[in-house]
């Protein structure tokens, strides 16, 4: 029974998980930072600007930290782990609530302003942080 298992694990090599997580923090920034845009009205484009240099603060802040610290655990697993082990279990229960609450929010009576501007902050600061990951990919 592990045999077959073991055959169908999707494993990868060590740089395609740095590929696959630097995609998935650039893909996701993106869509955040397209939705969140969608939802400025033109008398408040400005408000881009705050977010970015919001989500600048936010990256150096936090998310370089998470970035840097998935880049080590990432080299430190074996060519032909799964390739779900992009991230740690603690990391993919972080996404899982990441996705809940931007589902939350979207929901909420809050002005679609205010939830762009959210988006937007978010999806630079995953984007900004993102730059670590493709840096070390790219060596």
């Amino acid at each position: 029974m592990s045999t077959i298992i073991s055959k169908l694990k999707p494993g990868v090599s060590v740089r395609t998980h740095l590929l696959t997580a630097a995609l998935l923090w650039t893909a996701v920034g993106l869509m955040l930072m397209v939705r969140g845009a969608l939802w400025f009205d033109k008398t408040f484009w400005w408000l881009a600007i705050i977010a970015i240099a919001v989500g600048t603060g936010k990256s150096f802040g936090m998310l370089d930290r998470a970035a840097k610290k998935n880049i080590g655990r990432i080299l430190g697993l074996a060519d032909g782990t799964c390739i779900g082990g992009v991230y740690s279990w603690k990391m993919w229960g972080m996404v899982g609530l990441m996705v809940v609450l931007g589902r939350l929010l979207r929901t909420s009576s809050l002005p679609r302003v205010v939830i762009g501007f959210v988006y937007v902050a978010i999806g630079w600061g995953l984007c900004f942080s993102s730059r670590l990951i493709w840096r070390v990919w790219r060596r």
